[in-house]
């Protein structure tokens, strides 16, 4: 795995204090995150571990109405969130604090799943990835979790339009989802740049495809993933999350995945497992 270089730009986000912050964040989870590493590198396919399944399963006596989507060929797609190294490969600079999750979920082999049950009914395929350039490290405030990405340099690239360095850098797609996105059918969007699409064209690209009804997956829960769930349900479409084809990050302040969960339960169309995901999108051909 080609790691990636670092950059020194003197902006507001560099220094110890940052440092100080970044070590305190993966340290204090990176023993759970090496636990699970092992089962994501042995390419053995993993589904969301029963012990996972028992600590976040569905209330026995729910309040809120059982909600549910409709799969309609010609009015829906598959969109995925930040599929890249940083985030789901045990290199990945994020790893240390989303590892135990993903592990958990089984998230890798569950995106894969999905790519692979999209694909074959024909249904379109949007990315929304996460870069950062340069310019983006001159910003001069940051929230709490983006100081942290800006200083491991998560996601980043050299620039927008040159690719050197790019191929098996954090920011790259994990190797085996690369034939389902680099097939010429997927659309790749412009970038986001904190959590939510609203400063890249997901919305303009679903909309000219004639798509109002979205199936969510991808990375992480509580951050880019809600973020996504929020806008698209805010701009008119129908949503439905995968819920074990996301994780969050477990530090000592909560666990991502978690307040991710009980928000899709309260705001999403449908939350649905891989499985169900998989046989639904197989049966809507």
């Amino acid at each position: 795995m080609t790691r990636k270089t670092g950059h020194t730009c003197g902006c507001a986000h560099d220094g110890e204090g940052v440092d100080l912050n970044r070590r305190r964040v993966l340290t204090g989870v990176a023993a759970a995150g090496a636990a699970g590493a092992a089962s994501v590198a042995s390419g053995v396919a993993q589904a969301a571990t029963p012990e996972a399944r028992a600590t976040y399963a569905d209330p026995d006596n729910p309040a809120l109405p059982d909600m549910d989507m409709e799969i309609d060929p010609k009015r829906t797609a598959l969109v995925v969130v930040d599929p890249q190294v940083d985030f789901l490969d045990p290199e990945g600079v994020a790893w240390g604090v989303v590892g135990e999750s993903v592990s958990e979920q089984g998230v890798v082999d569950n995106l894969e799943r999905l790519f692979i049950a999209a694909k074959a009914a024909d249904m379109p395929v949007v990315v929304s990835p996460h870069y950062y350039y340069p310019q983006d490290h001159k910003w001069k405030f940051e929230g709490t979790l983006e100081r942290v990405m800006h200083g491991i340099k998560m996601f980043d690239r050299a620039d927008p339009l040159d690719l050197e360095g790019f191929e098996g850098s954090g920011a790259d797609w994990m190797p085996q989802y690369k034939e389902y996105i680099n097939d010429g059918k997927t659309i790749v969007c412009s970038p986001h740049k904190v959590y939510g699409p609203e400063q890249n064209d997901l919305v303009l690209q679903l909309r000219k495809i004639g798509i109002d009804k979205v199936i969510l997956a991808g990375m992480s829960a509580n951050l880019c993933v809600e973020s996504h769930m929020r806008e698209l349900l805010e701009t008119g479409f129908e949503v439905a999350v995968v819920r074990d084809a996301t994780a969050g990050a477990k530090v000592p302040e909560g666990d991502g995945y978690l307040a991710a969960l009980i928000n899709f339960r309260m705001i999403a169309n449908a939350v649905w497992w891989t499985d169900e995901a998989v046989t639904r999108i197989g049966q809507s051909t």
